[in-house]
């Protein structure tokens, strides 16, 4: 029998290409382009008086340059935005080049198109923008206080502002034996993929149409947005996303600027035109995430049940809003987390400022609830004198499915679909020695030491539709083409999708090969975000690789004269069960599926054999059937799975310099069956890694000006492999009822609540309240200076 492929540690199939440099990226694409350079804005807020091009037109090589002026018919409209809301009070969207006004420090202002980069950058400095300066909003603070607008006739910069309610939380908490209310804070920061992004963009003069390489995570959605604003039909666009150097979400098209300029500079020239982002545009000029201030007042019984929880926060989502709400909506929806909650109001403001736009980066929001609902569940223990552990037992969900009462990103009421958040506890528990903590503790004070230990629990709505898309193909040689829209940034898609593939049709896994993102073969797709990835395409490859199988089994039961349903297949051939020498290879069945390949296809020579004599009288193919041995079909849920997990950890603060080191991290992870557990192993590690920076390094510093103080390695920091710690992971499979596979997904989890847990560590560990994120050396040593002067609180269990 064929090896069963799901659920194996099968080794990432696209490593070897990758590792030893044959990977294909959008930089190495595009010889002989022209090649674009921007000139952006160097203030946060001003008015654009006039650009002066005189010095940059007569630059030998320089073959175009444009300013927001001569962008052609829509494309010189504001740019569009994905995912309405009804929240969305004042929709604002920024535009290709800038019109009239600037609104961060990067925004781009006019393109320089020319031989090569060199002389793009040498035309693009000579450029002289005359500005008006106006005063800049910088945080959500001075966006509060709405004292300066950001964009004219929004006077109170909200770009949106929204409300959802289950049972009375006033009500419960005024009525509670115990209340608190806390104030937190998540700072701004961005995730640092290490490709940035990209494009290239050719013309064919000859057809009309637009082909796009690009480092993108939604290749259909781009396609779409570049057809509506160069006015072309979709059917005159194509995108492909080649190899992705990482995405985390910001490679999420809307589209970008430089995107759209190329496009219209390549149709203007009729040529091709490439456009390479460098590190410090894509600190400046591409998204940011995470900032937020937000106020929570909960209700609770002696046994730290929460009877009501209140929630109030407010967001910066930068300049434009070009993807939505999506973060606020996912903090607000998630903030429930495992926790069954009779009693929750949220409401939240998403503000304009003068800063970089926030769009989704790596756990989309969820950080910000995890860390608003885990600071809660830890000081709801520290006020009753109880253990933390035990306290999010006394609150767990236990029964499923769950209503959480609240809509989702996709539209639907959240619902916990599956899970056993205790013994995931348990397991946590186990796994980082919770219970024997304290005699550890004692043994570090003696040493004089300070360590702490803290947890977090969260959940993550996961394969949110509408739908995604498969296509599979077999060939008369026995090869297996398989196709998907979804793009790829390092998910091992090419080894999953195989998996699955492989299993549905009994054929070695070597004889798959997988392609994502190339609207050429897959037009339709909703793109690679929000873990949806094995979920949505995984099953939408299940259920195309069924319908192959069923057309393999109906060709191959009429020539083997027996039903389809005593046929199965088995390392590649068909074969009767419970009689393999009644049998043909798949590969036989390809060729007999396309009367075609007789002609043309040396293996048909051999496929011969297994034909029945023509019949002049009877076609080779009967009315209403396709040729080929190939299908395609779409998988669309009911809504979106919920995955979950907790995560555990001890940490070391040194108590004469400040300096925070992690000493131990676990994590017990539930994304329903794993297709491929080494995979999920890396999904986890890699995403701990990153919260590990969103908890003790990554902080966008920006002056009261507008200005980046730290874009560059030089000053934003991120974890080295010697500051993240070895992970210790467990997992728990609770399949999903909503998906054939039953599975969740796992792309965002290891980075979600991070955070949470390394502040309720250091927390522990320090003895006083830890309110702020992220955290830094200097920032905890400021801590305990308030906090010996009674400006910092106690925990009542120090």
């Amino acid at each position: 029998m064929t090896t069963r492929m799901f659920g194996q540690k099968i080794k990432r199939r696209e490593d070897p290409r990758l590792v030893t440099g044959n990977g294909r990226y959008v930089d190495d694409l595009g010889a002989g382009a022209l090649v674009a350079a921007f000139v952006r804005s160097p203030h946060a807020h001003a008015s654009i008086v006039d650009i002066d091009v005189t010095d940059a037109i007569d630059v030998d090589g320089v073959v175009a340059i444009w300013t927001h002026e001569d962008l052609p018919g829509d494309a010189a409209e504001r740019l569009p935005m994905l995912l309405p809301h009804p929240s969305i009070v004042n929709p604002m969207t920024g535009y290709a080049l800038a019109r009239d006004h600037v609104n961060f420090v990067g925004e781009p202002v006019a393109m320089v198109v020319a031989e090569n980069r060199y002389i793009a950058e040498d035309a693009a400095g000579r450029i002289s923008v005359d500005y008006e300066f106006l005063p800049p909003v910088v945080g959500v603070d001075q966006a509060r206080a709405a004292q300066t607008a950001v964009h004219e006739g929004i006077e109170d910069n909200v770009a949106a502002h929204y409300q959802q309610t289950v049972g009375d939380a006033p009500g419960a908490i005024a009525s509670a034996p115990h209340s608190l209310e806390l104030e937190l804070e998540v700072s701004r920061s961005a995730c640092m993929p290490m490709e940035g992004k990209g494009v290239v963009a050719k013309w064919n003069t000859e057809d009309g149409t637009l082909l796009l390489h690009s480092s993108t995570q939604t290749a259909s959605g781009l396609r779409a947005a570049i057809a509506a604003k160069l006015g072309l039909p979709l059917t005159k666009v194509e995108v492909v996303a080649p190899d992705i150097g990482g995405g985390f979400g910001v490679k999420i098209n809307h589209p970008w600027p430089e995107e759209l300029a190329c496009a219209c500079a390549a149709r203007a020239l009729g040529t091709t035109v490439k456009w390479t982002e460098d590190r410090r545009e894509h600190f400046v000029s591409s998204a940011h995430e995470r900032g937020q201030i937000q106020e929570v007042h909960v209700g609770f019984d002696d046994e730290g049940r929460i009877l009501g929880l209140d929630v109030k926060f407010w967001h910066d989502n930068g300049a434009y809003l070009p993807y939505g709400v999506i973060v606020p909506l996912n903090t607000s929806t998630h903030i429930m987390g495992p926790y069954d909650i009779a009693n929750f109001n949220v409401e939240w403001w998403s503000l304009y400022t003068n800063c970089v736009i926030v769009t989704p980066y790596r756990g989309a929001g969820r950080v910000h609830a995890t860390f608003m609902m885990e600071r809660t569940m830890d000081a709801i223990a520290d006020e009753l004198g109880l253990d933390r552990a035990q306290v999010r037992l006394n609150n767990f969900v236990r029964e499923f499915p769950h209503p959480m009462g609240v809509v989702m990103q996709d539209g639907a009421e959240g619902c916990l679909d599956s899970g056993d958040f205790l013994t995931s506890l348990d397991k946590l528990k186990a796994l980082v020695g919770w219970d024997e903590f304290e005699d550890y503790r004692n043994r570090a004070r003696a040493e004089g030491r300070h360590v702490g230990i803290g947890m977090g629990a969260y959940v993550e709505s996961t394969g949110a539709g509408p739908y995604e898309g498969g296509h599979i193909e077999i060939e008369s040689s026995g090869r297996v083409n398989v196709w998907t829209g979804l793009t790829t940034q390092g998910q091992a898609h090419a080894t999953v999708f195989a998996q699955i593939v492989a299993d549905e049709l009994g054929v070695p896994i070597d004889t798959v090969h997988v392609t994502t993102g190339d609207t050429r073969k897959m037009p339709y797709s909703v793109g690679t975000w929000g873990s949806r990835g094995g979920v949505m395409a995984g099953n939408a490859l299940h259920v195309t690789a069924k319908k192959v199988k069923a057309k393999a089994l109906k060709i191959a039961g009429d020539l083997l004269e027996v039903s389809p349903e005593d046929l199965e297949i088995v390392d590649g051939t068909v074969q009767v069960k419970g009689d393999p020498s009644a049998s043909m290879p798949l590969a036989s069945v390809a060729v007999l599926s396309n009367p075609l390949r007789y002609a043309f296809d040396e293996s048909a020579k051999q496929a011969t054999q297994f034909a029945k004599p023509a019949d002049p009288n009877t076609p080779p193919i009967k009315p209403g059937e396709e040729p080929g041995l190939e299908e395609q079909d779409y998988f669309s849920p009911l809504r979106s799975t919920v995955a979950n997990g907790m995560h555990a950890a001890i940490v070391e603060t040194d108590p004469e310099t400040a300096d925070i080191t992690i000493l131990k991290y676990c994590v017990v992870h539930d994304c329903g069956p794993m297709i491929n557990p080494m995979v999920v192993e890396g999904q986890v590690h890699g995403g701990v890694a990153q919260g590990v920076g969103g908890a003790l390094y990554e902080k966008m510093a920006y002056d009261a000006d507008g200005q980046l103080l730290n874009a560059s390695f030089m000053d934003f920091l991120m974890p080295f492999a010697s500051e993240v710690p070895k992970v210790e992971t467990d997992h728990l499979e609770t399949p999903s009822p909503l998906n054939p596979l039953g599975i969740k997904g796992a792309g965002e989890a290891g980075a979600i609540p991070v955070v949470s847990v390394i502040a309720s560590a250091i927390e522990d560990a320090e003895g006083f309240e830890i309110r702020s994120m992220p955290i830094d050396p200097s920032t905890l040593w400021e801590l305990r200076r308030k906090h010996a002067a009674g400006a910092v609180p106690s925990l009542h269990r120090a």
